[in-house]
């Protein structure tokens, strides 16, 4: 998700508290014991303190760089995982800032931080150049790394991306209004977020741990200038939900079709921001870009 209100303050770390960090991570744990091929858990160096990466697939395959949204993290990936690991040499790459292993500190969205610590985690593995598939935060993430270093990344996929198409001012009432409820209200809110269709109850249960004990960014996302996604000349697929009660989809699509007429632009009907099932589109598009 990607909940950031439009408010300006000073950035913080991820976790409310000592307490509330060891049992998100606790559950994080359990959950990545669900990561069914052979896999490598490792830290590694930035100059923004440690990031966490899972690893999966052949060390000698195309390298694919996952990025989570906003308050997850990369267990979010654990189906796409082994489904792009049979071709990729797979990374899930926890965010800074976010409720995972790596640094607490939430960078700031201005300025090149952000893209300048992807840059790291590509030289502390030894990439020279990946594709990139990122959601919401993780997609916003994506395009400022290949703004700022596109000849680093081959082929680029955005799921519901931030910064593209304006937020939508209501989510944050609706937002709310919903936590007034209790939680019956965000776990209607959840759904709705998800396109008004069910999650899994052991995800919707690790969602709310995390709603309890994350900081929340409150800053306003910037919007991409028109000359910053023009040199996204690199093959893209942009798949965005049709009842995105968080992001305007319709703009973010119209924006990237104007300005990119070589991107695969598609808004799945029925779908909210939380997008999921479409392995198989994605990889026919990285299969299909490659030729």
């Amino acid at each position: 998700m990607c909940y950031a209100m439009g408010v300006n303050m000073k950035t913080t770390v991820a976790f409310k508290t000592p307490k509330g960090k060891t049992e998100v991570l606790k559950a994080y744990d359990s959950l990545a014991e669900g990561w069914m091929q052979p896999n490598e858990k490792m830290y590694i160096d930035t100059r923004f303190g440690k990031a966490y990466v899972i690893a999966t697939g052949r060390t000698d395959a195309p390298p694919l760089i996952l990025l989570h949204g906003s308050a997850m993290n990369s267990v979010m990936w654990l189906k796409d995982a082994q489904e792009y690991s049979a071709m990729y040499r797979v990374y899930a790459i926890d965010l800074p800032g976010e409720p995972g292993r790596s640094s607490e500190e939430q960078l700031p969205f201005l300025g090149k931080e952000f893209a300048e610590w992807l840059l790291d985690v590509y030289e502390s593995l030894s990439l020279q150049r990946a594709s990139l598939i990122g959601i919401s935060l993780g997609a916003w993430l994506a395009v400022k790394f290949a703004v700022n270093y596109p000849d680093k990344v081959d082929k680029l996929v955005l799921l519901c991306p931030a910064g593209i198409g304006p937020q939508r001012t209501s989510f944050l009432f609706k937002m709310i209004g919903h936590m007034l409820l209790g939680e019956k209200g965000m776990d209607l809110l959840y759904k709705k977020v998800n396109g008004n269709r069910p999650i899994p109850e052991v995800i919707q249960n690790y969602q709310k741990l995390i709603g309890k004990n994350f900081n929340y960014r409150r800053e306003t996302i910037p919007l991409y200038k028109d000359e910053e996604l023009r040199r996204l000349s690199m093959p893209l697929l942009l798949l965005v939900g049709e009842k995105d009660i968080m992001l305007h989809s319709d703009i973010t699509a119209e924006r990237i079709s104007k300005l990119l007429p070589q991107a695969d632009v598609t808004i799945i009907p029925g779908a909210g921001h939380t997008l999921v099932n479409l392995t198989d589109r994605i990889q026919k598009f990285l299969i299909v870009s490659e030729k």
